[in-house]
């Protein structure tokens, strides 16, 4: 008698919303024109220098959102999804696109997590229970979620510490320049590299300035 195996099912593929829009996160050394779509992101948002503990506050509340909300989907069989890398806004309301002379204490900031687009409110409410249940409710609260849309945007790699970007932007303004545009948005960072583990000459961000054509 010959017995006969049931072929076992696929694994479903994780999503990687990153590979998913990998046009929209390339990290080249040069300065490059992107065309960037419409993003969710689990968003939290503040005031002052980036890595006081505010910052380190909002970062923390965000990533246990974030795991929360997809390890309780996954348990629930609604699919599993990759947790995207940290990204940051930043902006200064009294000198406009450039801000690096401003006092960082003065500095503006929306710390983001991409997440897939049929995360709701309820999954952020639910969330923010388990982790009050867990004794981590912190700032969890204060996570919403945003829809940005940038458009057309200059976008680079940076290679080396936080405190020497702006050798970076201005590369990517004078780019931006000569191809007709101006900046028009908020400054846009993509950790690459977790600055708790790897030397400041080594950290990798991409920087990302939305652009608009200047006009006659």
């Amino acid at each position: 008698m010959t017995i006969k195996r049931s072929k076992s099912k696929a694994k479903p593929e994780k999503l990687d919303l990153y590979k998913l829009h990998k046009t929209e996160y390339a990290a080249a050394r040069k300065p490059i024109l992107i065309n960037t779509g419409t993003a969710v992101y689990l968003a939290i948002s503040g005031k002052g220098a980036p890595g006081a503990d505010t910052f380190q506050a909002c970062i923390g509340a965000l990533y246990s959102m974030a795991f929360t909300i997809k390890m309780s989907r996954k348990f629930a069989g609604k699919g599993d999804y990759t947790v995207c890398k940290l990204e940051g806004q930043y902006w200064c309301d009294v000198m406009g696109p450039d801000f690096s002379k401003v006092p960082k204490e003065d500095w503006q900031w929306t710390l983001m997590i991409r997440t897939p687009d049929f995360i709701t409110g309820q999954d952020l409410e639910s969330a923010v229970a388990s982790l009050d249940k867990r004794g981590k409710r912190g700032l969890s609260p204060e996570v919403k979620l945003a829809t940005i849309d940038e458009g057309v945007c200059v976008q680079m790699l940076h290679v080396g510490s936080y405190e020497r970007e702006k050798e970076t932007v201005d590369k990517m303004v004078a780019f931006a320049a000569t191809a007709g545009f101006v900046p028009h948005g908020r400054h846009h960072e993509i950790y690459l590299s977790d600055p708790r583990r790897v030397q400041p000459e080594r950290l990798k961000t991409i920087l990302r300035i939305p652009v608009q054509r200047v006009r006659d």
